[in-house]
């Protein structure tokens, strides 16, 4: 598998793979969503298109980044998800990194949405999905591709998907010295709860990956459970 790590502004082109890459807190954020039973999570272009989803469909989920705000019902926090009930809920996400992220690779043939929570499944899809030739592109979405938390966790899963005893300490360690962790520590960014970066730098969590593909006119991001692989590597 050849790996490339480009910001969203650096895609030139549609790839054929995409793994976007949004540890603190988009995908951390989606996966405690699906954890919590959601069925599906659309993500939405904009601020407007979020609440005009929600206006369409009382009984969805809005969440957006920072504070609370009218006609949203929570914010961008695992912390906060975490206490939610969301069986078989529709959620509208709209961040300022990840969904934008993966909005921007919505007409590549697979695109997956990950962090440290789902690294082992999205790496167990990933080496079902590619060859040892085909080229995987991991979308580091924070800090306009600078984020060395997310693109720690993109050099984890490229790294585990072909060498499965990877360890991800340093990797982690990464993450957790990273700007976006310092902010979230000490409490500079908005709708934060206090245990979000212990839940962003969680590994494996969840045992499933995240499938976002288009369904109608929404890009939508589903949970996708991966069986163990039957390769002969020791994960």
């Amino acid at each position: 598998m050849e790996a490339r790590f480009v910001g969203i502004a650096e895609l030139a082109e549609v790839p054929s793979v995409a793994v976007v890459v949004d540890v603190m807190r988009a995908f951390t954020v989606a996966a405690w969503a699906f954890g919590q039973g959601a069925e599906r999570i659309a993500l939405a272009e904009s601020l407007d298109e979020a609440l005009a989803l929600k206006a369409r469909h009382p009984d969805w989920i809005a969440l957006k980044d920072g504070p609370p705000a009218p006609g949203f019902d929570t914010v961008n926090s695992p912390g906060l998800l975490r206490s939610l009930d969301l069986g078989g809920r529709t959620v509208v996400q709209k961040t300022t990194a990840g969904t934008v992220g993966a909005l921007a690779v919505k007409e590549a043939s697979l695109v997956l949405c990950a962090g440290f929570v789902v690294a082992e499944a999205t790496a167990r899809l990933l080496r079902t999905r590619t060859g040892d030739g085909d080229g995987v592109t991991f979308v580091v979405t924070g800090e306009g591709g600078r984020a060395d938390e997310d693109l720690a966790c993109a050099q984890y899963i490229a790294r585990r998907t072909v060498e499965a005893g990877t360890d991800a300490a340093a990797y982690l360690r990464r993450a957790g010295r990273s700007r976006a962790a310092a902010e979230l520590a000490q409490g500079v960014r908005q709708g934060v709860h206090p245990d979000d970066l212990a839940l962003c730098i969680e590994l494996d969590r969840f045992p499933f990956a995240m499938v976002a593909a288009l369904e109608d006119s929404l890009m939508v991001l589903r949970p996708c459970a991966v069986p163990s692989p039957a390769d002969g590597l020791s994960i």
